[in-house]
């Protein structure tokens, strides 16, 4: 694949094999981003590009892949103890991709397709039957998929509506209305005691204002 083409994975390969064993963290990780990561991108790249060499290329490495996952799911308790396997492991993973080496196609022509056409009858008579199984589950709980998808619908709604009410910022609050109208009242009985008009002084025509 092309974005395995250069040396670059060579070099980090043997830098992480030459690694102490303690090191499996990083090895977990390198396995992850080199059997999965950058094959994923890589067919993204193939299917925007519509290029049929990669296409064909990065199917031999799936197919490749998808069976190595599923013969370490049942070796997991027996290679699980095995100090060196996720070394041999990002190994395998660089050597399945390499185009110097051709892995994937080599373990599709050799080992894959001959087992496959061997029991391909059987194995679609598995794959018929899973179907079936599989559309009669459905049709006899369509009820409880469908109480579960209003379930998630409900939750991820709730979670907009908090997201949405988070990142607005609060309005002011206003004064209590009984404190606001004690002031008001208080303001108007000084301004109604300061302006008193005396009645001695009607025939003057003035105002007398008590001194503060």
């Amino acid at each position: 694949m092309s974005i395995l083409g250069s040396n670059i994975p060579s070099e980090v390969g043997l830098r992480l094999l030459l690694c102490p064993l303690g090191s499996n963290i990083v090895l977990k990780t390198a396995c992850c981003s080199v059997g999965v990561i950058l094959p994923v991108y890589s067919t993204f790249k193939a299917i925007e590009t519509n290029n049929r060499t990669e296409q064909q290329k990065l199917l031999l490495y799936w197919a490749a892949y998808g069976t190595f996952s599923i013969a370490e799911i049942f070796a997991d308790k027996i290679i699980s103890w095995f100090p060196l396997y996720h070394h041999m492991k990002f190994a395998f993973l660089v050597w399945l991709q390499l185009p110097n080496t051709n892995g994937a196609k080599q373990l599709y022509m050799n080992h894959l397709r001959p087992f496959l056409l061997k029991h391909q009858a059987n194995l679609d008579q598995i794959v018929a039957l899973l179907h079936n199984e599989t559309g009669k589950f459905i049709s006899a709980h369509q009820g409880e998929f469908r109480f579960v998808k209003a379930v998630v619908m409900k939750i991820l709604i709730s979670a907009k509506h908090l997201v949405n009410d988070s990142s607005q910022p609060n309005p002011p609050v206003p004064p209590p209305e009984g404190r606001a109208t004690t002031v008001q009242s208080t303001a108007s009985n000084d301004n109604d005691h300061d302006y008193e008009i005396s009645d001695d002084d009607d025939d003057d025509g003035f105002v007398t204002v008590p001194a503060s």
